[in-house]
C-alpha cells in the first residue's frame, strides 16, 4: 500500500512538474507565423505552447465558462477594444512587468494586458478618380463634407475595427461631436457596407467608390500577392493616405494579449508575453503580418515601409476604444449605418 502511495506521489509531482513548463495559449489570431515564433520561444526557453485557436466569442466563452477550472494562461487577440471589454469582466490579471512598461507606451497598454503589434486604420483612394491635392490635409473629421457624397465605402457597424476608430473620434472629439459626424459620414457611404477590408479596396478599384476606410495590413496582403494576382492589380490602383497629419495622427489599433485571471502557469504566460516584445520577435511579426512594430528599432515589411512614413495617434488611449464601444455602436445605429 505504502508502495502505491509512493507512486502516486511521484507521478502527481512530475505531472506538476510537466505542466509547470508549458504555457496554454487562446489566440484568434490565425497566422502560421505566430506558430513559428511560438516553436522559436520554446528552443529558448524550454517552455511548451499549448495553443488553442478560434473565434474570439467562443475562446472568450469556453474561459469564462470555465472559470477556475480553466487552463488557459494567455489570451491574445487582434483589436484593443476586445481585450478592454474582456478586461471589463474580470478576465484578466495584472499582466505588465516592469519590463513591459519600460518597452510598450502606456497608451499601447492597460495594467493587465499590452499590445503587440499595431495597425493603423486610413484612407485609401482611388488613383484615377482622387487628385493628391483634394485629399491633402485630410482629416477623418472631413469625410462628413457633401463632397463625399456617394463615394465612401466602409465594413459594416458591427465590425469591432470601425467600433474601436468610432470610440478613438469620440474620445478626441465627444459623444455630441461625433454623433453629428457620423450622421453626415453615413450619407456620404457609395453602397450599404459589406464584406472585409479587402472588400472595400476592391469596391474603389472597380469603381463602386472613391474612398475605402481599411487596416492598412489589407492592402498590404493584396500588393504581396498573397490574395491572388487580381487583387494584386486591384490594389494597385489605389492609394494610401494617412489621415490627421495636421493634429493627433493616425487612428492606431494593436493586436495583444494579457495573462488570465485563473492562468495555472502566470510565470511562463509573463515569459511569453515579454518574448513577443523582443527586437527578434517583433521583427519576425511585422514582416510576416504587415502589422506595425508596438516597440522601437524594430523596421515594418519592405511592403508597409512603401506607404510613407506618417505621424501615428499614440496619445489616443487604446483603453479608450472599450470604454466608448457601447457608445460608438449607438451612435453608428443611429445614424443609420448598417
Amino acid at each position: 500500500m505504502k508502495f502505491f502511495l509512493i507512486i502516486l506521489i511521484l507521478l502527481n509531482f512530475l505531472s506538476t512538474a510537466l505542466r509547470a513548463n508549458e504555457v496554454n495559449v487562446f489566440s484568434s489570431r490565425h497566422y502560421s507565423s505566430d506558430i513559428q515564433l511560438y516553436e522559436k520561444f520554446t528552443s529558448i526557453s524550454g517552455i511548451k505552447v499549448n495553443v488553442v485557436s478560434g473565434n474570439d466569442a467562443a475562446l472568450q466563452k469556453r474561459i469564462i465558462e470555465e472559470g477556475s477550472d480553466s487552463k488557459a494562461d494567455l489570451y491574445i487577440t487582434a483589436d484593443a477594444g476586445r481585450l478592454g471589454l474582456f478586461d471589463q469582466k474580470g478576465m484578466f490579471q495584472n499582466s505588465i512587468s516592469p519590463k513591459i512598461k519600460s518597452i510598450v507606451p502606456k497608451s499601447l497598454r492597460s495594467d493587465n494586458w499590452t499590445g503587440i503589434a499595431k495597425r493603423a486604420r486610413i484612407i485609401f483612394y482611388s488613383k484615377d478618380r482622387i487628385d493628391k491635392e483634394v485629399i491633402k490635409n485630410l482629416r477623418y473629421e472631413d469625410l462628413s463634407d457633401p463632397k463625399w457624397n456617394n463615394k465612401i465605402t466602409v465594413r459594416q457597424s458591427n465590425n469591432i475595427y470601425n467600433q474601436s476608430w468610432i470610440a478613438s473620434i469620440i474620445s478626441n472629439n465627444g459623444k455630441e461631436n461625433t454623433d453629428e459626424w457620423v450622421k453626415k459620414f453615413v450619407k456620404n457611404f457609395a453602397r450599404d457596407p459589406k464584406g472585409n477590408d479587402r472588400a472595400q479596396i476592391l469596391a474603389v478599384a472597380a469603381g463602386e467608390a472613391d474612398i475605402a476606410i481599411a487596416n492598412t495590413y489589407y492592402y498590404a496582403l493584396m500588393l504581396s500577392g498573397q490574395k491572388g494576382l487580381e487583387q494584386q492589380q486591384a490594389a494597385k490602383k489605389v492609394a494610401p493616405y494617412f489621415p490627421n497629419q495636421s493634429d493627433r495622427g493616425t487612428h492606431m489599433n494593436i493586436s495583444g494579449g494579457g495573462i488570465l485571471k485563473y492562468a495555472p502557469n502566470p510565470e511562463n504566460a509573463l515569459k511569453l508575453l515579454e518574448f513577443l516584445l523582443t527586437e527578434e520577435a517583433q521583427s519576425h511579426i511585422v514582416k510576416n503580418t504587415f502589422e506595425y512594430p508596438i516597440i522601437e528599432n524594430v523596421e515594418p515589411s519592405e511592403i508597409i515601409k512603401s506607404m510613407g512614413s506618417f505621424k501615428q495617434d499614440l496619445s489616443t488611449p487604446v483603453e479608450d476604444y472599450a470604454r466608448f464601444q457601447a457608445v460608438a455602436l449607438e451612435l453608428m445605429l443611429r445614424a443609420g449605418w448598417k
